[in-house]
C-alpha cells in the first residue's frame, strides 16, 4: 500500500532537506501508480488473479480501489491554484459565477465542476486614440513630426463648438476594479474596444461643447478632467467594473492647412497678455503714489475745513456777544461799531481834513504835514543855535 505525505512548500524540514514540490508529489505517485498496474496486471504470470483462471483475487481487487483512489486523488489536487498579487480568480461552477477568489494559495472543485479564469487587477492598460505609437508604451515627449507614432485621422480629427476643426491625440489609462463585471457584463466584438471607442466618444462630445481657442489653450487641463469624467459614466452605465486611471491629451493642434495662421494667432494673444501684464505693472505703480497724493491733499482739505469752520464759529460768537450788548444799549454800541469800523477801514489812508469855520482852506495831508515837521525841527534847531552866536560875536564888537 502507497502512503504519500504532504510536505508545507514553505517548511525546510528539521533535516534541512529541501522540501518536494506538489507537481513532485504527483509525478512520483503517478509513477508509483503505474508501476503498482503493471505488477496487478501482470500478477504471478499466472493472469489476473495469480492462479490463471482468469477470476480477480482479493488483492486484485484492492489494487483496483487503490487505483480509483488514487485517480480520484489526483482528479481533486487539480483544484489547487495559486493567484498572484496583482491578480483574481473569477470561479464558475457548471458556466454560472460562484465566487471570486483573491491572492494566495486557493482551492475549486476540478474541473468540468468548476472552472477558474484569472485576471489581473492592479495592471494598468492604456488605449491610444488618434494615433499609434511603434514602441507599444507611452513615450515621454510625443511629437507627430519625429517618426515615434502612426496617425490616425480617423480617430484624431474632431469639431469643436465654434464649428472649427481640431486635430488631436490622447491616450486613457485604465484598470479592471471588479473582474467578474469585467468578464461577463461586456464582451468586445472582434477588432472594436469598448473603452477606446467609449473614450473617443467622451472626447467628442466635450469639445463639441467647447471652443477652438480652449482646446489649445487656458481650458485644455479642465477638458481633460470633464472628459476623464463623463468616459467614466459612461463606463458605469455598462456596469463594465472599470476604473479611468488617466486621461491626457498629448497633442492638441489645428489642421496643417491653417496651423500657421493659428500659430499667429497665439503670438498675437501671447502679446496681448504681455502688454496687459505690462499695463497691470504700470499701475500698479501709479496708483499707489496717485494714492498717497490724494490722501496728503484730503488730510490738507480737513486741516483748512477746521480751521476754517473754527474761524467761522469764532466770528459767530463775537457777533453774538455784540449783539447781546447791543439789545442792551442800542445807541453806545451803534457808536463803538461805528468808530471801530472806521478805525479799521481809515488805518494806514491819507486823510484830508476840512473845518467848516474858516471856509474852505482845508488843512491838507495831515500825516504828510506831521512828517515834514519831524524832519524841520533838526533844522530849526541848528539854526536857532547858529543865530544866538552871530548876536555874541556883533556884540562883542560893539
Amino acid at each position: 500500500m502507497i502512503f504519500a505525505k504532504f510536505i508545507n512548500p514553505w517548511d525546510k524540514g528539521s533535516g534541512g532537506d529541501k522540501p518536494e514540490r506538489l507537481d513532485e508529489i504527483l509525478k512520483k505517485s503517478q509513477d508509483r501508480f503505474v508501476n503498482l498496474m503493471n505488477q496487478v496486471g501482470k500478477g504471478n504470470g499466472k493472469g489476473s488473479n495469480g492462479d490463471g483462471s482468469g477470476r480477480y483475487t482479493p488483492t486484485g481487487w484492492k489494487g483496483l480501489s487503490l487505483f480509483a483512489g488514487i485517480a480520484a486523488l489526483m482528479w481533486l489536487l487539480t483544484g489547487l491554484y495559486t493567484l498572484q498579487p496583482d491578480e483574481e480568480g473569477v470561479v464558475l461552477r457548471f458556466g454560472r459565477y460562484v465566487r471570486t477568489a483573491g491572492p494566495g494559495l486557493n482551492y475549486h472543485l476540478p474541473e468540468p465542476i468548476e472552472a477558474l479564469t484569472k485576471v489581473s487587477v492592479t495592471r494598468i492598460n492604456r488605449e491610444e486614440i488618434g494615433f499609434r505609437s511603434r514602441s507599444g508604451g507611452m513615450p515621454r515627449s510625443y511629437e507627430k513630426d519625429d517618426g515615434e507614432g502612426q496617425n490616425i485621422p480617423q480617430e484624431s480629427m474632431m469639431l469643436t463648438g465654434d464649428e472649427n476643426i481640431i486635430d488631436i491625440d490622447f491616450d486613457v489609462q485604465w484598470k479592471i476594479n471588479d473582474a467578474m463585471k469585467y468578464l461577463f457584463n461586456v464582451r468586445d466584438l472582434p477588432g472594436e474596444n469598448t473603452v477606446k471607442t467609449a473614450a473617443e466618444s467622451a472626447m467628442r462630445e466635450v469639445l463639441g461643447k467647447a471652443r477652438i481657442a480652449d482646446a489649445l489653450a487656458e481650458e485644455r487641463y479642465n477638458i481633460e478632467q470633464e472628459a476623464k469624467k463623463l468616459l467614466q459614466d459612461i463606463l458605469n452605465s455598462y456596469n463594465m467594473g472599470v476604473e479611468v486611471v488617466r486621461l491626457q491629451m498629448l497633442r492638441v493642434e489645428p489642421p496643417k492647412d491653417v496651423i500657421d495662421a493659428y500659430r499667429d494667432v497665439q503670438s498675437a494673444r501671447a502679446d496681448r497678455e504681455r502688454e496687459i501684464n505690462r499695463a497691470y505693472a504700470y499701475r500698479n505703480d501709479v496708483v499707489p503714489r496717485a494714492s498717497g497724493e490724494a490722501a496728503g491733499i484730503i488730510q490738507e482739505a480737513e486741516g483748512y475745513k477746521s480751521q476754517v469752520v473754527a474761524t467761522a464759529r469764532g466770528d459767530s460768537s463775537r457777533f453774538l456777544a455784540v449783539y447781546e450788548q447791543y439789545k442792551t444799549a442800542k445807541d453806545t454800541t451803534r457808536k463803538r461799531m461805528y468808530w471801530d469800523t472806521m478805525e479799521q477801514t481809515l488805518k494806514g489812508m491819507n486823510k484830508v481834513i476840512l473845518d467848516a469855520k474858516n471856509g474852505t482852506v482845508p488843512i491838507v495831508g495831515i500825516p504828510e504835514l506831521l512828517a515834514k515837521k519831524k524832519q524841520l525841527a533838526p533844522k530849526d534847531q541848528s539854526s536857532a543855535t547858529d543865530g544866538n552866536s552871530g548876536a555874541g560875536a556883533t556884540d562883542k564888537k560893539e
